[in-house]
């Protein structure tokens, strides 16, 4: 998701990426995200213990090079089920040191200056503030936490300890196969008890919803049972590539009722129908980073508005992008993440690009508990690429470069129905409004 910041001294374009595994590469993959990728991939040459290896495309220097001064990381360890295609710890308490070890990473990576932890308002505001006076490239990469599959969970307490002492602010319950606590891809079924328990219990702390994940049934009960914001961080159209991993229309017209964000996610096989892993090759299916633009303008086309959709680009998620030599593992499309931006600022209008105007989503909902316990939702504004005034309104490019932050209200605890209109942002050329041609 792309911000643009028209705040003096300078004026910048961040992205804000809604996924990245960065304890990931560097637990796991052993990686020193301090250093560029480039030295990164070079360090492991002649490596074989991992597939992904001497092909790492993220690492903080990069980001920041990239403008991406804000993301949302997480923590992530799976237990291993024998219907789980993902291998995973062979308990749960295993996977509870796992992502306590991810958390002291991120800690230390603060500790560093490296990164900046992003658990409340005052903290998103003095980031944005000190990106836009210096640059991102002079910025510690600011961070979200989110744990991606509920497994490690030992109890509520744990869930509690996670908030209060590394500032855990998102939870997707469910990664691969059926979970402890939901459903996951390649799985089907209903929240058990202990997966109501737990969606509950993320309400009650003030935590966000990821979506990202759950199998049909597990969604929808999840849907039902929170009443707070919600997002789905990494996930792609199923009416442009067919997949339980991908989500319906349907499922994406409640996640628009609720005020949801959704980030397009950038593996190859989830742009391309047809792809078959261990096969297919981003070069031999033409798949680029451009493909991800159709996806963002499909759920675009859905809400009738550029208010939903950016980017989660789980760049690094386990693989990277393979040199041609190693076709098996190629999962990530060609190209960086201003590809897809670029893509859709081909479709606009001339008026727009003349006036700059970025053409990425305007907010994404973060959930933001104060010492309080006070809930609120924050909008951070996302440049619509709309102009001027919408719905009573004004445009969120606006708002941001006013340095303000609005307040939405509560969601309903049950997704309304999304209206019908079409947004002409993409298709047709022009960015809507008046100067829509149909």
């Amino acid at each position: 998701m792309r911000v643009k910041i028209a705040s003096p001294p300078i004026a910048i374009m961040l992205i804000f990426d809604a996924h990245l595994d960065l304890s990931l590469n560097a637990l796991d993959w052993k990686r020193d995200l301090r250093l560029p990728a480039g030295q990164i991939r070079a360090a492991e040459a002649g490596m074989r213990d991992l597939p992904g290896r001497g092909a790492g495309t993220v690492a903080l220097p990069d980001m920041r090079r990239g403008d991406i001064s804000l993301c949302v990381a997480t923590l992530i360890a799976p237990t291993h089920r024998p219907e789980n295609p993902v291998p995973g710890w062979s308990s749960p308490e295993q996977a509870w040191a796992q992502i306590i070890g991810q958390a002291a990473w991120y800690d230390a990576m603060v500790e560093a200056g490296e990164m900046r932890r992003i658990e409340d308002l005052d903290a998103l505001e003095a980031h944005l503030a000190a990106v836009a006076q210096t640059g991102a490239d002079t910025q510690p990469v600011g961070y979200v936490l989110s744990l991606e599959g509920a497994d490690p969970i030992l109890g509520i307490g744990h869930l509690e300890r996670l908030c209060a002492n590394h500032g855990l602010k998102a939870l997707g319950p469910a990664h691969y196969g059926a979970g402890r606590f939901a459903n996951g891809t390649d799985s089907t079924g209903h929240l058990g008890d202990q997966g109501k328990t737990l969606v509950r219990e993320m309400d009650r702390l003030g935590l966000i919803l990821d979506v990202s994940h759950l199998c049909d049934d597990s969604f929808w009960d999840a849907l039902e049972i929170f009443g707070g914001p919600v997002w789905a961080s990494h996930t792609n159209a199923r009416a442009l590539v067919p997949h339980n991993r991908q989500f319906s229309d349907e499922q994406y017209r409640a996640l628009i009722a609720r005020g949801a964000a959704i980030g397009v996610v950038g593996d190859a096989w989830m742009l391309k129908p047809g792809w078959i892993k261990g096969t297919s090759t981003p070069e031999g299916e033409g798949v680029t980073l451009a493909a991800m633009a159709d996806h963002i303008d499909h759920i675009c086309q859905l809400a009738g508005n550029a208010d939903h959709a950016g980017i989660g680009s789980d760049l690094d998620g386990g693989f990277g992008k393979e040199p041609a030599g190693r076709p098996r593992y190629d999962r990530r499309p060609r190209g960086d993440l201003r590809h897809p931006a670029a893509a859709r600022l081909r479709r606009r209008s001339r008026q727009d690009r003349a006036r700059q105007l970025h053409p990425s989503p305007p907010r994404c909902l973060v959930r933001l508990s104060r010492a309080t316990r006070a809930r609120r939702w924050i909008s951070i504004p996302i440049s619509c690429g709309r102009g001027g005034r919408r719905r009573g309104s004004s445009c969120c490019g606006a708002r941001f470069s006013r340095g303000r932050f609005s307040t939405a209200k509560r969601m309903p605890l049950r997704p309304r129905p999304a209206r019908s209109r079409r947004w002409r942002g993409c298709r047709d050329g022009s960015s809507g409004g008046s100067r829509c041609r149909g």
